[in-house]
């Protein structure tokens, strides 16, 4: 019989937490549960989310699980036996400014993405490196599953100081490409068996083999994509920003029908594109801020006004339930196949072997297997890889080394920073607006 499993959640004041714990409620059978850790360093937002999944667990019947919330690192990974974390550190007002300071030097604003991208990852190593270290005090053979972001980035950076730590890094975009495709062009995601290669937010399918047609569907997608620009499944429905991103997926499939993209490629292929149709005053931050944040807030305020009735307005979405697959597939060794975030180490053959790269790989109870995919790339998927590849690697040296230099250089490689002029002028100010976060650059 498996034991009863404590679980933290690091960062878990954040709006994804609710969709984590139904997922793991919703799998209780294979991830039995004694007890949620709520790990925050805002103490409010950990208190709504407290108060949230409280009335989850008892709506659920899920009575003999203990919830509890604490800044307290001690408190929340002694003992522990899965961390899924999801911080974001400077939360949403350092987001705001990682779009919106390049958006008005006329670059890609994005948080991942783009400089934006970089200016967040030189937080999140910080925050990321230090749960790392209070797991390997309090918890060391405890499992960090981590969708904490840009997932390239942070895992290098565990990678270089925390080698032996036991980390799996991913991120749910692919999945949520796939069911939007399924869905769209009337296929269940259930029979696929995808190939992927790339970078966290930056790759392409190479086939989908569904296990009911018997054969690789992806060519027939492709032609659908070109034809026909796809709709937002239902966990993004009405959000206006996902619904342009899938239309650029079929824009960028047109010009490039060999492969099915991930859609943050665009902001790498069409930045002009994606500039001109931001708005520099309303980024996604204010869209979330007006949105998810807002109506969590709403829902905490209701359940502390004694509110009884079912008040629980979450779109769950994949999220969660990735997460606690991963979790699953370790605790029972379940082997199901995942796209991590991992270690080149040949994976891809003709990529330098030191990158970090996402590719298919199978998790069981000794860990991941990534998938060798044996065949070189193409020169023109290497090559955008290659760079971006280096450039990241610079901004962890910057962040190790406090190096102004190598932060210059990486803001200059990025690949949708068109100049070294305008990288400086971007990188300048970010390190302004970062002063509380980032390690000092000289």
């Amino acid at each position: 019989m498996i034991k009863k499993q404590i679980i933290t959640i690091a960062g878990g004041g954040s709006t994804y937490t609710p969709g984590i714990i139904q997922a793991v409620l919703n799998n209780a059978n294979r991830l039995p549960l004694s007890e949620i850790r709520l790990y925050d360093i805002d103490p409010q937002r950990n208190e709504d989310m407290y108060l949230i999944i409280q009335y989850m667990l008892k709506k659920e019947g899920f009575t003999d699980v203990m919830i509890s919330s604490t800044e307290d690192p001690k408190t929340a990974f002694t003992g522990c036996d899965f961390i899924f974390s999801q911080i974001r550190v400077g939360g949403m007002k350092m987001r705001e400014k990682d779009e919106k300071i390049p958006l008005n030097h006329g670059l890609v604003g994005q948080e991942t993405c783009g400089l934006g991208g970089f200016a967040y990852g030189m937080r999140s190593m910080g925050g990321l490196l230090e749960i790392v270290g209070y797991v390997q005090k309090y918890a060391p053979e405890a499992w960090i599953l981590n969708y904490t972001n840009p997932e390239s980035i942070v895992s290098e950076a565990v990678r270089r100081q925390y080698p032996k730590a036991k980390m799996i890094n991913a991120c749910d975009m692919t999945i949520s490409i796939e069911e939007t495709i399924a869905v769209n062009y009337g296929y269940d995601r259930k029979n696929w068996i995808p190939t992927y290669y790339g970078l966290n937010h930056f790759g392409w399918y190479t086939s989908i083999y569904d296990k009911k047609l018997k054969k690789d569907v992806m060519p027939e997608i492709i032609e659908k994509l070109t034809t026909k620009e796809m709709k937002v499944a239902e966990f993004n429905e009405g959000d206006k920003t996902w619904q342009e991103a899938f239309n650029m997926m079929s824009v960028i499939t047109r010009n490039f029908p060999q492969n099915i993209p991930n859609n943050y490629l665009e902001y790498y292929l069409y930045s002009d594109m994606v500039v001109e149709k931001a708005d520099k005053n309303y980024t996604r931050a204010n869209m979330v801020m007006n949105g998810r944040e807002k109506n969590t807030k709403e829902m905490a305020k209701k359940i502390r006004s004694g509110v009884t009735e079912d008040i629980l307005n979450f779109n769950f979405g994949e999220h969660g339930q990735y997460i606690v697959d991963m979790a699953t597939s370790l605790l029972n060794d379940e082997r199901q196949r995942f796209m991590l975030i991992v270690p080149n180490q040949g994976a891809i053959p003709n990529l330098r072997s030191d990158a970090v790269v996402e590719v298919p790989a199978y998790i069981g109870a000794a860990g991941v297997e990534p998938i060798s995919l044996r065949e070189p790339i193409n020169d023109f998927h290497k090559g955008l890889m290659e760079a971006q590849v280096a450039a990241e690697k610079l901004l962890v040296d910057a962040y190790f080394e406090g190096s102004y230099q190598k932060a210059l250089q990486a803001f200059t490689l990025n690949q949708t920073v068109p100049n070294a002029r305008v990288a400086k002028k971007v990188l300048d100010e970010m390190i302004e607006a970062n002063k509380e976060y980032w390690p000092e650059l000289v």
